[in-house]
Order: C-alpha cells, then structure tokens, then sequence
C-alpha cells in the first residue's frame, strides 16, 4: 500500500433541519504532508468530537482504488482526494484483508487498525444526497480507522508496510458488515468480542446478540 494523497480541511457551515451546522469532511489535498498524534491529525478540523477523533480515530484511511467507481455514479461533482473526509487516501487499501489489529508502519507513524468507518449525513453534506448513506454501506468499502501508536509525519508517496499481523483473523469488511447485518453470524461475533483492539464501547453494544 502507498500514500497518494494526504487531506485535511477547514470547518464548513451548513443547514441542517433547519439548524446551522459544521463539519470537518470538506478535507483537501495539502502538500506539506500530516503529523498524525495520538488523537487526531495536526490541524485538521474534527467538529464532533463524539464520533470524530480521539484514540480509536485519531486518522481515517480511504483507498484510492474505488474512487472511479464513486465518480461514475456523482460525474457532475468537483472531485478531488479527500472526498470521502480521509485524512490519507491510499492505494491498494482492501478492508476484506486487512485485519483489525494490525500493525503498519507509514513514514515514520505506527498504527494499527481500530475499526471501519460509519457513515453519517455529513457524508451526505459533501455529496449533496442523503442516497450516499445507502450506497456507502452496500458498497462495502469504507476505508478504516486507525490509533497512531507512534507519532509522527506522513507524507505522499509514503509506503505502508505491515509490521505486525493480528492473530484474529477479524477484517475491517467483517467488522463493517457486522454493523449492518440484520442477523449476526455467532462465528463473526465470537471473532469481534475476542479481538483485543475493537474498541470495548463497540463490544458493549453487541453483548445484547450473545445471549
């Protein structure tokens, strides 16, 4: 995997049922690289620090692979990387193999995968339609999350190399799918409960499907 682009944004004001709102997904290519920190990437905007940022978020990975297919269905949007509010876009970024847990190494950062990215109406903000909701989740990409174990820059052009595999064989796909699947496989739970690195607030929810 390789870096194509690194994105940060500024806070964009919009209305939201009738509320005035912002968001930190309007994310555009920068030149001067990243410093990712143990809770967020260095002047980037995280608006919602509920759902955004902190240790199990601190930096979102999106591939590059699957933009031609987003532009064939939005050909009338500006496009640009960062589109999808990915703080690195990444080439050769597949969720079906990477694992949660796994260790890489990007520049001179350590991180490890935490888990996949949800989506929510502010995605729908930047693509102008809430129908990108439905089509994100179908889609069944969503990039992932990442904890930043070692601080550090990151640049484009960088390589991302494996420096510890996970021995839960749990992907970022399967953990994306177990979110929206209606009936919870028990082997997919089993591997989700026991995996050391989900995040125990996302194990909390899903205790009510063991029973």
């Amino acid at each position: 995997m390789k870096v194509i682009s690194t994105n940060i944004g500024d806070a964009v004001t919009f209305d939201w049922n009738g509320e005035k709102e912002q968001t930190g997904i309007f994310k555009y290519p920068t030149s001067k690289g990243l410093f990712l920190t143990k809770n967020d990437v260095k002047d980037d905007t995280v608006i919602d620090r509920v759902h955004h940022g902190g240790v199990n978020k601190a930096c979102y990975l999106f591939s590059a692979d699957y933009y031609d297919y987003w532009k064939n269905l939005y050909p009338d949007l500006e496009w640009d990387w960062g589109m999808f509010g990915e703080n690195l876009t990444v080439e050769g970024l597949d969720e079906s193999k990477i694992r949660v847990g796994d260790i890489y190494k990007i520049g001179n950062v350590l991180v490890q995968v935490s888990q996949p990215r949800e989506p929510c109406y502010k995605l729908g903000i930047r693509f102008g339609t809430q129908k990108i909701l439905k089509e994100f989740i179908t889609h069944n990409h969503p990039g992932t999350y990442v904890k930043v174990l070692e601080e550090g820059h990151v640049n484009a052009g960088d390589e991302i190399t494996l420096v510890e595999r996970s021995t839960n064989a749990l992907t970022s796909q399967q953990f994306y799918e177990l979110m929206f699947a209606k009936d919870k496989s028990k082997d997919l739970l089993d591997l989700f409960m026991t995996n050391e690195s989900v995040p125990q607030y996302k194990k909390d929810r899903y205790l009510k499907y063991l029973s």
